[in-house]
């Protein structure tokens, strides 16, 4: 089978832009909004509503394959590319990418790939988010072409074993909104909240105890309506914000964070992003020391990576220098999903964890293929995306891994996996 075209549309990702660094230099929130100048290239605002382009592939036999071309919330930041603007890249779409895939043939995904993935156009790599999407649409054109699950293309090309069941799946929920909290502990989410705090003042308190009052509240929250047998991880990500309360004195944050890990008792605690450095050396160094801090002092709260472990290269360098408990390999800042299977599966064998994860600012269908991908190369836990409305990303995502492990037992002869939460600890 082979691609007869390529037809690109610009569309909405499922969230905003925002121009970190901006909020970093005190721009105050004015309810969602954050009024005053943009300090990053390409923003007119310091928070914009995200694009995508959805590259749709028309196959030879009439069937269409898509992926979606998005980038992350907090774009240009920590070696990331600058922000996506879809609108400039639909030209190079419709003609240089129009006729380097027409006519050839979709059977095998890896080798195309990573052809797309490492194209050159004006002396320079293709956008992350470009190389994101068409990727995508190759994965779901190989897997149409072959008649079989996307989850089965990536097992059977990389020699990985594909999950008995869904993969666990970190709540990303927003801190002010409890309802949305609540009905994440009802439904009995694996990971919880995520959430997002950015400034030291407003979110963590100048000695930290908002940041300890909200993780005991959360804790007192799951005890008060959650099943009596119902034990999330309570997972926090805080940009950066511990290395800016404790000046990047990584005893002090190690500190910090066993109170906090007290706070959260008797849930296990994950931290991401306790501090943003300067380049990725440093922030390795960082993660490292930390690492070594918290062994000291008996602590069991895992440290997560995400700013500086943008791509495949970072994160084996991370794993690597065994510099933290997992990596969040943020699905568009790899730039095509070759990378990202490949990134799990090199986490795995270097026993670091890792979170299949992204962004907000993705869509339904980038949620589905990493929910399928999820399956195939079997990270510790997914992110949940698009958007940050809890119920609808758990939906899209759950709902995928269930379709596709359904379908791959039917076809062995095999009836289908448990529903929903049956095994849910």
């Amino acid at each position: 089978m082979q691609i007869r075209d390529v037809i690109p549309v610009v569309g909405r990702s499922g969230f905003f832009n925002r121009d970190l660094a901006a909020v970093k230099a005190g721009a105050r929130a004015d309810g969602f909004a954050y009024p005053g100048k943009p300090l990053s290239p390409g923003f007119k605002k310091i928070v914009q509503p995200g694009t995508a382009i959805s590259v749709m592939l028309l196959l030879d036999d009439g069937q269409v394959a898509f992926g979606d071309c998005t980038d992350v919330i907090l774009t240009g930041v920590a070696g990331r590319d600058p922000l996506f603007q879809a609108e400039q890249h639909l030209g190079f779409l419709r003609s240089t990418m129009r006729e380097v895939l027409r006519g050839r043939p979709i059977d095998r995904f890896r080798d195309l790939a990573e052809e797309v993935d490492a194209l050159v156009h004006d002396g320079k790599r293709l956008h992350t988010a470009l190389r994101y999407g068409m990727t995508q649409a190759l994965l779901h054109a190989v897997a149409l072409a072959n008649r079989c699950t996307m989850a089965e293309v990536v097992s059977r090309e990389y020699g990985c074993t594909i999950a008995s069941a869904s993969i666990p799946i970190l709540a990303s929920c927003h801190k002010e909104d409890v309802q949305m909290i609540d009905r994440m502990i009802l439904k009995r989410v694996e990971l919880l909240p995520h959430a997002s705090f950015q400034q030291v003042e407003r979110d963590i308190g100048l000695e930290g105890e908002k940041l300890i009052a909200y993780a005991s509240g959360i804790v007192e929250r799951i005890r008060e309506i959650g099943d009596p047998d119902y034990r999330p991880r309570i997972h926090l990500d805080v940009y950066g914000t511990l290395g800016e309360l404790f000046h990047g004195d990584v005893d002090a944050i190690a500190v910090y964070l066993g109170e906090l890990e007290a706070a959260a008792q008797p849930h296990e605690l994950l931290v991401e992003s306790f501090v943003i450095a300067a380049t990725r050396e440093k922030q390795i160094a960082a993660f490292r020391a930390l690492r070594g801090a918290l062994r000291r002092q008996g602590s069991r709260v895992k440290i997560i990576v995400d700013e500086w472990c943008n791509t495949l290269d970072d994160i084996k360098a991370f794993a690597d220098a065994d510099a933290a408990d997992y990596a969040q390999i943020k699905t568009p800042d790899l730039g095509g999903v070759n990378n990202a299977i490949e990134a799990v599966l090199f986490a795995r064998e270097k026993g670091m964890g890792c979170c299949l994860g992204g962004s907000g600012n993705e869509t339904d269908q980038s949620a589905r293929i990493t929910a399928q991908i999820g399956l195939a190369c079997q990270p510790d836990f997914l992110l949940s995306k698009p958007g940050f409305g809890g119920d609808e990303a758990l939906m899209i995502q759950t709902n995928e891994m269930l379709r596709t492990l359904a379908l791959i037992e039917a076809s062995r002869g095999v009836s289908g996996p448990s529903t929903p939460g049956s095994s849910t600890p």
